[in-house]
């Protein structure tokens, strides 16, 4: 059953990481020469030290070395995060997701072996999934009319070399964590073979570059990565399905709408904190009513958009919901990106209002969460494809199965 009552345990991640949050990261991330969203800087520091805290391995098993947190416990710690900077919490999570599903469900004993502890020992290891093909354009709304096969957008090509290595080639575009990532993952078609496999290729290994995204619009960092004759070891394939480790990724999307939980509560708080000091007509403005009925709307946005993503996050752990019938086969997730970056954006935008004209100047807060709540509503393929799935789930339409799209997060 659906619990909304925290576990101790949840409760002691949470209160730690806002703890974190507050102390360490804000009073860096709010200075005023890092609010230019044209020229934010990452907050390496601060990423390493909520590493050394476990976050970076949150979701991985408490067996291999990690926290061993389900995904309603991450977006609890994402959404604390995210409250100081959405920047540190995207990279973080990123990594968090992508540990799990490699290291606990996808690589061979082997591979494990050779990676694990490399991802361990060192706070800046990493992860980035590499599947966006360069010049492609795999939105829904774009190609929902035109079939694709599924080995056409997949041009990144593994080929083996004649003592048995990989040898890459392609050039992958808007990859998420690009400029940190110590290992990729990388979609690729091999050479005599139909499909999709996944490749891992170390940002060291030969060939490969990373021209680093310099873009505002994006929360983290993102770059473009080109494998040129890069060469990976025979080993480094992993096996099985391909897709179904996309599909993982996607079901934890959850975490990255906790971004924008994060993002619209830390304008709200802001805008309390004002409301409270600043005085006007003899009382302070929270206790005009204009103010205050601003403030309570700003609230019921909050509490419904973290109910709608805490549910997506809770039934991604507990496919049994679906199964019995308990909740409807809808996907939960896409209903509450789509909600909450709405809603957020509104909540930031509301709780800007409460500034005044201060709160659109350069030098203050307002305006760095109005931007990036404005990102979270652009973020993957947007909200439009995703009402696009969404209606396909409720009309019980479904196109056949495609790589392209499968990729795009379908």
């Amino acid at each position: 059953m659906y619990n909304l009552r925290l576990s101790a345990e949840q409760l002691e991640f949470r209160d730690t990481v806002r703890d974190f949050a507050t102390r360490e990261i804000k009073p860096v991330a709010l200075k005023a020469e890092r609010l230019d969203v044209a020229d934010r800087s990452l907050l390496m520091t601060q990423i390493d030290e909520a590493s050394q805290m476990g976050l970076r391995t949150l979701a991985l098993s408490e067996d291999l070395g990690g926290a061993g947190a389900d995904g309603l416990t991450c977006c609890i710690v994402t959404e604390e995060l995210a409250t100081g900077d959405a920047d540190i919490a995207t990279i973080l999570s990123e990594t968090s997701r992508l540990g799990h599903l490699l290291f606990d469900r996808s690589m061979t004993d082997a591979q494990r072996d050779a990676f694990l502890p490399k991802f361990l020992a060192s706070d800046r290891f990493h992860l980035a999934l590499a599947h966006r093909e360069a010049g492609s354009d795999t939105r829904l709304g774009v190609n929902y009319h035109r079939p694709v096969a599924n080995d056409e957008t997949i041009k990144t090509v593994a080929a083996k070399s004649s003592n048995g290595d990989w040898i890459v080639n392609g050039v992958k575009t808007c990859v998420a964590n690009a400029p940190v990532a110590a290992l990729f993952v990388v979609t690729v078609t091999v050479s005599g073979q139909e499909g999709t496999s996944l490749l891992l290729v170390p940002a060291d290994a030969s060939g490969v570059t990373v021209k680093t995204h310099k873009s505002p619009w994006q929360h983290g960092c993102a770059g473009d990565v080109t494998f040129k004759e890069s060469r990976v070891p025979a080993g480094n394939l992993l096996g099985g399905d391909a897709l179904a480790l996309l599909t993982g990724v996607e079901s934890a999307q959850s975490q990255l709408q906790a971004i924008a939980l994060g993002i619209g509560r830390a304008a709200h708080e802001a805008a309390i904190e004002y409301a409270q000091l600043r005085i006007q007509g003899g009382r302070p403005l929270i206790r005009h009513q204009a103010i205050a009925t601003k403030l309570a709307d700003v609230a019921i946005r909050l509490d419904t958009a973290r109910s709608a993503v805490w549910q997506a996050a809770w039934a991604a752990d507990h496919p049994e919901a679906f199964a019995d019938r308990s909740l409807a086969d809808l996907p939960l997730h896409a209903m509450a990106q789509v909600y909450c970056s709405e809603a957020i954006a509104r909540v930031a935008k509301d709780s800007a209002e409460v500034f005044g004209a201060m709160g659109v100047m350069r030098d203050m807060p307002l305006q760095k969460y109005i931007h990036d709540a404005r990102v979270c509503a652009h973020s993957g393929d947007g909200n439009s494809d995703l009402r696009l799935r969404i209606a396909e789930a409720i009309a019980g339409y479904r196109r056949p199965a495609n790589a392209a799209r499968a990729l795009a997060g379908e």
